[in-house]
């Protein structure tokens, strides 16, 4: 297995804009791409840009309805009388907008046809990780569901186990829902509690059809204003121990950032320090149980200025094997082209903030709300995976 990494990029992927002050602002991803730039990052050897082609019906339809992909094509001529979740507030209709979601998804297959094929054994894809759209329906911001398609393509090439990790604040609800009743597909996410945050799903007991894959999904549910120390204690405390459990071929993973203390539209307290400790974390994790192979996709995060860019160019820099230091300044000419923009965030200065990402490991016998999310994850999943819910060793 070539140990390359692909980041699949092309300017043609701003596309995916839908206008005005929407939170899924394009700028995100061009000044994410501008500062990996900036500090080095893309010129690293290991690292090949690639670009994307648009995902075909035949891709697109292994996960959505063919009249869904129908009512997608004809919405810019009818924005508010398609129905599927079109021409909504989270939703908008945009010229152009199946193709720049049929590229995106594009990217995804790419990337996971990179990992597949031996090309390389990492890929990343920013743009990706639309993780919320359903089969006959756009939701939260996504129009076609990426990831989903990406892990269809793997299974209809022959891959037996795919484990997706989920790092968004939201629910990864349209993956879930996807392979809710395939074995073949482990479904993890980590969240914050459905309880308080959209999509109102992902409670620890979703756990897979029981006719056909029971044990299949593992959800996670956090409390708000859960900060570093306490997300890696419970991502700690669950995701390792089901995907070894599972051994999956490959791991794909959703890497939104929008658990972030900034972030305008959920209420986590990580920093980007957090984030990057949690994109290591997967990618010790794909080392470990499937030989390195590890699709990496971005998904929410809403700060487009302070964190996006620098959570994802760590991302970036974490799956070249080459990480960036948390101490590394923002180049100036960054720095003076977020103000040049017209962004009224004033720009982060340096690609930490300080945050402390030391914790204890989860044991039984303690008592506070992330613990109380581990165990009632570990209590409603463990057994389907032979382990003990109580047993911190497991």
């Amino acid at each position: 297995m070539s140990d390359a990494v692909t980041v699949v990029w092309d300017d043609a992927l701003l596309g995916y804009t839908m206008g005005g002050d929407h939170p899924m602002h394009p700028v995100r991803l061009d000044l994410t791409m501008r500062l990996a730039g900036s500090l080095g990052v893309l010129d690293r050897p290991r690292i090949q840009v690639v670009s994307p082609t648009q995902a075909g019906e035949d891709l697109l339809t292994l996960v959505h309805d063919p009249g869904y992909l129908e009512a997608v094509r004809r919405a810019p001529e009818d924005p508010y009388g398609v129905g599927h979740g079109l021409g909504t507030p989270d939703n908008p209709v945009f010229p152009g907008m199946y193709d720049a979601a049929a590229l995106i998804t594009g990217g995804s297959v790419l990337a996971a046809e990179q990992v597949a094929s031996g090309r390389a054994q990492h890929a990343v894809n920013i743009s990706g990780g639309l993780h919320h759209a359903m089969r006959d329906a756009a939701s939260g911001f996504c129009v076609f569901n990426d990831a989903a398609v990406a892990i269809a393509w793997l299974l209809a090439q022959g891959w037996e186990r795919i484990a997706y990790v989920d790092l968004d604040v939201h629910h990864g609800d349209g993956v879930q829902a996807a392979f809710y009743d395939d074995p073949r597909v482990l479904t993890v996410s980590v969240h914050q509690t459905p309880l308080t945050l959209f999509p109102g799903t992902g409670f620890p007991e979703e756990t897979g059809d029981p006719q056909k894959a029971l044990g299949s999904a593992v959800n996670l549910a956090l409390p708000n204003g859960t900060d570093d120390s306490g997300w890696l204690r419970a991502f700690s405390a669950v995701v390792p121990s089901v995907v070894r459990a599972f051994a999956p071929q490959i791991l794909v993973t959703q890497c939104g950032c929008d658990a972030h203390h900034e972030d305008p539209m959920a209420d986590l307290g990580l920093t980007i320090d957090g984030q990057r400790a949690s994109y290591r974390a997967v990618h010790d994790l794909a080392h470990e149980v499937c030989e390195g192979r590890w699709v990496a996709l971005g998904g929410g995060g809403y700060g487009v200025v302070r964190c996006v860019p620098r959570a994802w160019t760590h991302l970036i820099a974490e799956a070249s094997g080459d990480r960036l230091a948390g101490t590394t300044d923002i180049p100036q000419s960054w720095q003076d082209d977020v103000r040049a923009r017209g962004l009224h965030t004033p720009p982060p200065v340096s690609m930490t903030e300080g945050g402390y990402v030391g914790y204890q490991r989860w044991d039984p016998f303690t008592e506070n709300r992330v613990d109380r999310a581990i165990l009632r994850t570990r209590t409603a999943s463990f057994p389907y995976f032979g382990l003990d819910p109580d047993d911190p060793r497991d």
